[in-house]
């Protein structure tokens, strides 16, 4: 073999083992570097978009949503949102529209107001309180228990009930709406089971409205209060305390899914 053919084969094969190195070096980097640079930057992409998708909570009603009662001030609007952060690791907006003694009829014509409509719209979590003051009126209901009087007070409830929940679902179909029912803080008074047996009354047709529209669910408290009323009141012996409060929120989001 000449030795012009030996280089010639010689200089061919360093050609090919060139080329070979070249490719191999471009597999590898594609391999390590490339491909975890396309995986770390799509989940830090999700993870970013994920975290920008806040949840709105939108409360309405009486004094119970203002949480008055409760010295932290968080009363159980706040204990619910505070167990959403925690459960979805989202960021919660809250706008709370309780009024203090507001009662069913104030509440039916707060809920037309424009803006209200605005927030409800957006809302993805309704919470409602409403109907204490309608039956109790600052402890003056205790006298109406033996008379027929609350059937009327009751019916007139119940209808603004109906439009408040149609406006509600005017303005967003989507939101889940959780309406907290009454508790009994007179039940160890001398007419404790007669207030019982109204209440109950109550909240069974409070529920019953509530239950023909969709995604509004009824929240019972009533077994709550009952057995350890005072350990969960306010020095006024009426509303809520922390721990009170605190029931209630347990209560709503055992029925929230995550």
């Amino acid at each position: 073999m000449s030795k012009n053919l030996v280089r010639t084969i010689t200089v061919i094969a360093v050609f090919f083992f060139l080329i070979w190195l070249v490719g191999l070096g471009w597999a590898v980097g594609d391999y390590y570097a490339v491909k975890p640079e396309k995986i770390e930057k799509t989940v830090d992409e999700t993870m970013k978009v994920e975290n920008q998708k806040g949840l709105t909570v939108v409360a309405l009603g009486d004094s119970l949503t203002r949480g008055t009662g409760d010295e932290t001030g968080k009363g159980y609007v706040g204990d619910v949102v505070d167990e959403i952060k925690e459960k979805t690791k989202r960021a919660v907006q809250l706008t709370n529209l309780g009024i203090n003694g507001q009662r069913s009829d104030q509440l039916r014509e707060q809920i037309q107001q424009t803006e209200v409509g605005r927030q409800i719209a957006k809302a993805n979590v309704i919470l409602v309180t409403i109907g204490g003051n309608d039956l109790f009126r600052g402890g003056q209901g205790l006298e109406d228990f033996q008379t027929g009087e609350i059937a009327a007070i009751e019916k007139k409830y119940l209808e603004n009930l109906r439009i408040i929940f149609e406006e509600i679902r005017k303005h967003n179909q989507n939101a889940n709406v959780f309406f907290i029912g009454l508790y009994n803080p007179f039940i160890e008074l001398d007419q404790g089971k007669e207030t019982s047996k109204v209440i109950r009354h109550w909240n069974y047709d409070s529920a019953e409205v509530s239950a023909t529209f969709p995604k509004i669910i009824f929240v019972p408290t009533f077994d709550l209060f009952e057995l350890k009323v005072n350990d969960y009141l306010y020095s006024d012996k009426f509303h809520p305390n922390a721990k009170g409060y605190r029931l209630i929120a347990e209560r709503v989001a055992s029925l929230l899914t995550w």
